[in-house]
Protein backbone atom coordinates (compact mmCIF):
# COMPACT_ATOMS: atom_id res chain seq x y z
CA UNK A 1 0.00 0.00 0.00
CA UNK A 2 1.12 3.34 -1.08
CA UNK A 3 1.36 5.72 2.39
CA UNK A 4 1.29 9.49 1.62
CA UNK A 5 3.13 11.84 3.45
CA UNK A 6 0.61 14.27 4.87
CA UNK A 7 3.18 16.58 6.58
CA UNK A 8 6.38 17.48 6.05
CA UNK A 9 8.93 15.53 8.48
CA UNK A 10 12.09 17.06 10.24
CA UNK A 11 15.28 15.71 9.16
CA UNK A 12 17.69 13.76 10.75
CA UNK A 13 19.88 17.64 10.62
CA UNK A 14 16.76 19.28 12.37
CA UNK A 15 18.67 19.48 15.10
CA UNK A 16 20.21 22.46 13.76
CA UNK A 17 17.59 24.99 15.49
CA UNK A 18 17.19 28.57 16.08
CA UNK A 19 15.85 30.65 18.17
CA UNK A 20 12.28 31.95 17.67
CA UNK A 21 12.02 35.22 15.28
CA UNK A 22 10.10 37.80 16.94
CA UNK A 23 11.70 40.52 17.55
CA UNK A 24 15.01 39.79 15.71
CA UNK A 25 16.14 42.52 13.30
CA UNK A 26 16.11 41.95 9.70
CA UNK A 27 18.86 42.87 7.29
CA UNK A 28 18.85 42.17 3.60
CA UNK A 29 21.97 41.87 0.82
CA UNK A 30 21.19 45.56 -0.39
CA UNK A 31 19.62 47.69 2.51
CA UNK A 32 17.82 50.79 -0.09
CA UNK A 33 16.98 47.72 -2.40
CA UNK A 34 17.12 44.04 -1.98
CA UNK A 35 15.75 43.25 -5.59
CA UNK A 36 18.10 42.78 -8.07
CA UNK A 37 16.51 42.55 -11.88
CA UNK A 38 17.15 39.26 -13.87
CA UNK A 39 14.66 40.18 -16.41
CA UNK A 40 11.93 42.06 -16.89
CA UNK A 41 9.51 41.43 -14.50
CA UNK A 42 11.69 38.75 -12.64
CA UNK A 43 13.68 39.86 -9.80
CA UNK A 44 15.66 38.16 -6.88
CA UNK A 45 16.12 39.00 -3.20
CA UNK A 46 18.36 37.65 -0.55
CA UNK A 47 17.63 38.30 2.90
CA UNK A 48 19.00 37.33 6.54
CA UNK A 49 17.14 36.78 9.99
CA UNK A 50 19.27 35.65 12.65
CA UNK A 51 21.36 32.92 11.04
CA UNK A 52 18.50 32.13 7.97
CA UNK A 53 18.98 33.08 4.79
CA UNK A 54 15.62 33.29 2.58
CA UNK A 55 16.03 33.92 -1.24
CA UNK A 56 12.67 35.18 -2.81
CA UNK A 57 12.13 34.94 -6.84
CA UNK A 58 9.18 37.72 -7.60
CA UNK A 59 7.68 37.27 -10.77
CA UNK A 60 5.11 38.86 -12.70
CA UNK A 61 3.10 36.37 -14.62
CA UNK A 62 1.59 38.42 -16.70
CA UNK A 63 5.42 38.55 -18.00
CA UNK A 64 6.08 34.82 -17.41
CA UNK A 65 4.56 31.74 -17.95
CA UNK A 66 4.11 28.79 -15.52
CA UNK A 67 4.58 25.46 -17.19
CA UNK A 68 3.79 22.50 -14.42
CA UNK A 69 5.52 19.22 -15.07
CA UNK A 70 4.89 15.55 -14.01
CA UNK A 71 6.99 12.65 -14.00
CA UNK A 72 3.52 10.78 -14.37
CA UNK A 73 2.77 12.70 -17.70
CA UNK A 74 6.85 12.47 -19.02
CA UNK A 75 7.71 8.34 -18.71
CA UNK A 76 7.36 8.12 -15.13
CA UNK A 77 10.96 9.22 -14.06
CA UNK A 78 11.84 11.83 -11.73
CA UNK A 79 14.08 14.35 -12.04
CA UNK A 80 16.82 16.83 -10.27
CA UNK A 81 14.52 20.87 -10.69
CA UNK A 82 18.17 21.69 -13.06
CA UNK A 83 17.30 18.51 -15.43
CA UNK A 84 13.75 19.40 -15.30
CA UNK A 85 14.64 22.84 -16.55
CA UNK A 86 17.64 22.31 -18.98
CA UNK A 87 15.59 18.97 -20.54
CA UNK A 88 12.11 21.04 -21.19
CA UNK A 89 14.23 24.89 -21.53
CA UNK A 90 12.60 26.91 -18.72
CA UNK A 91 14.44 29.50 -16.88
CA UNK A 92 13.84 28.08 -13.29
CA UNK A 93 12.15 25.67 -11.25
CA UNK A 94 10.56 24.96 -7.97
CA UNK A 95 8.81 21.79 -6.21
CA UNK A 96 5.06 21.44 -7.32
CA UNK A 97 4.56 19.95 -3.87
CA UNK A 98 5.00 16.71 -2.10
CA UNK A 99 4.63 13.82 -3.17
CA UNK A 100 3.40 10.25 -1.96
CA UNK A 101 5.93 7.05 -1.46
CA UNK A 102 5.19 5.78 -4.79
CA UNK A 103 7.60 8.55 -5.59
CA UNK A 104 5.16 9.55 -8.31
CA UNK A 105 1.85 11.41 -7.05
CA UNK A 106 1.38 14.71 -5.82
CA UNK A 107 -0.35 14.71 -2.51
CA UNK A 108 -2.54 17.15 -3.28
CA UNK A 109 -5.40 17.48 -6.20
CA UNK A 110 -2.59 18.00 -9.30
CA UNK A 111 -3.97 18.67 -13.04
CA UNK A 112 -1.63 20.38 -15.55
CA UNK A 113 -3.54 20.98 -18.93
CA UNK A 114 -5.32 17.35 -19.61
CA UNK A 115 -3.21 15.47 -17.46
CA UNK A 116 -4.73 14.67 -14.22
CA UNK A 117 -1.81 13.64 -11.94
CA UNK A 118 -3.80 13.31 -8.53
CA UNK A 119 -7.73 13.58 -8.92
CA UNK A 120 -8.56 13.68 -5.19
CA UNK A 121 -9.34 16.35 -3.33
CA UNK A 122 -7.65 16.27 0.44
CA UNK A 123 -10.09 17.93 2.95
CA UNK A 124 -7.90 17.82 5.81
CA UNK A 125 -5.09 20.40 5.86
CA UNK A 126 -4.73 21.07 2.05
CA UNK A 127 -6.58 24.38 2.18
CA UNK A 128 -5.16 26.25 -0.21
CA UNK A 129 -4.46 25.97 -4.09
CA UNK A 130 -2.80 27.52 -6.46
CA UNK A 131 -3.70 28.38 -9.65
CA UNK A 132 -2.30 29.20 -13.29
CA UNK A 133 -2.82 29.80 -16.92
CA UNK A 134 -6.90 31.24 -16.59
CA UNK A 135 -9.04 29.17 -19.66
CA UNK A 136 -10.81 32.11 -19.85
CA UNK A 137 -10.34 36.12 -20.08
CA UNK A 138 -10.44 38.63 -17.00
CA UNK A 139 -9.18 35.83 -14.20
CA UNK A 140 -5.70 36.76 -12.92
CA UNK A 141 -2.58 34.86 -14.71
CA UNK A 142 -1.79 33.32 -11.11
CA UNK A 143 -3.76 33.43 -7.93
CA UNK A 144 -4.05 31.35 -4.28
CA UNK A 145 -7.16 30.54 -3.38
CA UNK A 146 -8.31 29.07 -0.04
CA UNK A 147 -10.21 26.38 0.25
CA UNK A 148 -12.48 27.73 3.38
CA UNK A 149 -13.31 30.29 1.07
CA UNK A 150 -14.23 29.21 -2.73
CA UNK A 151 -14.97 25.59 -3.05
CA UNK A 152 -13.28 24.21 -6.26
CA UNK A 153 -16.12 23.26 -8.26
CA UNK A 154 -16.15 26.98 -8.64
CA UNK A 155 -12.51 27.66 -10.09
CA UNK A 156 -10.85 24.52 -10.77
CA UNK A 157 -11.72 24.44 -14.25
CA UNK A 158 -11.18 27.52 -15.73
CA UNK A 159 -7.30 27.00 -14.86
CA UNK A 160 -4.82 25.01 -17.33
CA UNK A 161 -3.04 24.62 -13.76
CA UNK A 162 -4.30 23.69 -10.34
CA UNK A 163 -2.22 22.62 -7.86
CA UNK A 164 -3.63 21.96 -4.16
CA UNK A 165 -1.19 21.78 -1.17
CA UNK A 166 -0.97 22.80 3.01
CA UNK A 167 -1.60 26.19 3.34
CA UNK A 168 1.06 28.74 5.41
CA UNK A 169 -0.31 31.54 4.95
CA UNK A 170 -4.39 32.43 4.05
CA UNK A 171 -5.69 35.88 2.63
CA UNK A 172 -5.24 38.51 3.56
CA UNK A 173 -2.15 37.85 5.30
CA UNK A 174 -2.91 35.29 8.36
CA UNK A 175 -0.35 33.07 9.52
CA UNK A 176 -2.48 29.84 9.86
CA UNK A 177 0.04 27.44 11.70
CA UNK A 178 0.22 27.22 15.26
CA UNK A 179 4.06 26.98 17.12
CA UNK A 180 5.49 23.73 16.74
CA UNK A 181 8.92 21.97 17.85
CA UNK A 182 8.92 20.74 14.49
CA UNK A 183 11.39 22.74 12.10
CA UNK A 184 12.51 21.75 8.55
CA UNK A 185 14.05 23.95 5.70
CA UNK A 186 10.98 25.16 3.37
CA UNK A 187 10.35 25.69 -0.10
CA UNK A 188 7.12 27.54 -0.67
CA UNK A 189 4.73 29.91 -3.12
CA UNK A 190 3.19 32.97 -2.29
CA UNK A 191 1.32 35.63 -3.56
CA UNK A 192 1.66 39.76 -2.58
CA UNK A 193 -0.72 42.39 -2.98
CA UNK A 194 -0.15 43.18 -6.54
CA UNK A 195 -0.97 39.26 -7.97
CA UNK A 196 2.97 38.37 -8.38
CA UNK A 197 4.18 35.27 -7.53
CA UNK A 198 6.81 34.73 -5.24
CA UNK A 199 9.17 31.21 -5.16
CA UNK A 200 10.93 31.03 -1.55
CA UNK A 201 13.72 28.89 -0.18
CA UNK A 202 15.27 28.95 3.37
CA UNK A 203 17.43 26.33 3.68
CA UNK A 204 17.36 27.22 8.15
CA UNK A 205 15.08 24.25 9.60
CA UNK A 206 12.57 26.35 11.12
CA UNK A 207 8.92 25.79 12.59
CA UNK A 208 6.43 26.78 9.89
CA UNK A 209 4.93 29.52 12.55
CA UNK A 210 8.21 30.95 12.98
CA UNK A 211 8.90 30.77 8.96
CA UNK A 212 5.13 32.83 8.28
CA UNK A 213 5.76 35.28 11.20
CA UNK A 214 9.33 36.15 9.46
CA UNK A 215 7.64 36.00 6.07
CA UNK A 216 4.70 38.25 7.08
CA UNK A 217 7.74 40.62 8.20
CA UNK A 218 9.92 40.98 5.50
CA UNK A 219 9.10 43.75 2.73
CA UNK A 220 7.52 41.11 0.58
CA UNK A 221 3.83 42.31 0.88
CA UNK A 222 2.29 38.74 0.57
CA UNK A 223 -1.36 38.03 1.71
CA UNK A 224 -1.23 34.52 1.10
CA UNK A 225 1.67 31.16 0.76
CA UNK A 226 1.37 27.64 0.54
CA UNK A 227 4.36 24.94 1.33
CA UNK A 228 5.94 23.03 -1.82
CA UNK A 229 8.28 20.93 0.35
CA UNK A 230 11.24 20.49 2.85
CA UNK A 231 14.58 18.67 3.27
CA UNK A 232 16.68 17.96 0.73
CA UNK A 233 13.58 18.09 -2.06
CA UNK A 234 13.24 21.58 -1.65
CA UNK A 235 14.69 23.27 -4.89
CA UNK A 236 14.67 26.12 -6.44
CA UNK A 237 16.68 26.20 -10.23
CA UNK A 238 17.29 29.29 -11.92
CA UNK A 239 19.15 29.13 -15.78
CA UNK A 240 20.38 32.54 -16.01
CA UNK A 241 20.90 31.68 -19.75
CA UNK A 242 17.68 32.46 -20.28
CA UNK A 243 17.80 35.79 -18.43
CA UNK A 244 18.39 39.38 -19.49
CA UNK A 245 20.57 40.08 -16.27
CA UNK A 246 21.79 43.71 -15.33
CA UNK A 247 23.61 43.01 -12.30
CA UNK A 248 25.19 39.93 -10.93
CA UNK A 249 22.79 37.06 -10.50
CA UNK A 250 22.85 33.30 -9.92
CA UNK A 251 25.46 31.14 -10.99
CA UNK A 252 24.47 29.98 -14.41
CA UNK A 253 22.44 26.41 -15.13
CA UNK A 254 22.88 25.95 -11.13
CA UNK A 255 20.81 25.90 -7.75
CA UNK A 256 20.75 29.24 -6.24
CA UNK A 257 21.55 27.08 -2.90
CA UNK A 258 23.20 24.37 -3.47
CA UNK A 259 25.19 23.22 -6.45
CA UNK A 260 26.09 19.72 -4.64
CA UNK A 261 24.24 17.28 -6.71
CA UNK A 262 24.92 14.42 -4.40
CA UNK A 263 22.84 16.95 -2.05
CA UNK A 264 19.96 17.29 -4.11
CA UNK A 265 16.88 14.98 -4.51
CA UNK A 266 15.24 13.86 -8.18
CA UNK A 267 11.66 15.45 -7.66
CA UNK A 268 8.81 13.95 -9.95
CA UNK A 269 6.24 17.37 -9.68
CA UNK A 270 7.62 21.09 -10.56
CA UNK A 271 6.69 24.11 -11.43
CA UNK A 272 8.47 25.99 -14.26
CA UNK A 273 8.59 29.38 -15.65
CA UNK A 274 9.41 30.49 -19.28
CA UNK A 275 9.00 34.00 -20.96
CA UNK A 276 5.65 34.77 -22.93
CA UNK A 277 5.95 34.91 -26.74
CA UNK A 278 4.39 38.62 -26.43
CA UNK A 279 7.52 40.01 -24.54
CA UNK A 280 10.16 38.08 -26.45
CA UNK A 281 12.49 40.28 -27.98
CA UNK A 282 13.95 37.59 -30.46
Amino acid sequence: MTRVRNRPRPRRWGALLIPALVGLSLASDSQLDPWRRLAPGLELASFTVDRATVRVMRIDPDQWETVALAASATGGAARTARAWGREFGLAAVVNAGMYATDGITHTGYFRTGSHVNNGRWVQRDYRQVACFEPREAGLPAFTLVDLDSVPPDRFADRYDIVVQNLRLIGKPGRNRWSPSHRRWSEACLAEDSRGRMLWILCRQPLDMHAFNEMLLRLPLDLVAAQHLEGGPQAQLWIDSAHLDQVSPGPPSESSIDNDDNALTWPIPNVLGIRRRSVFNSE
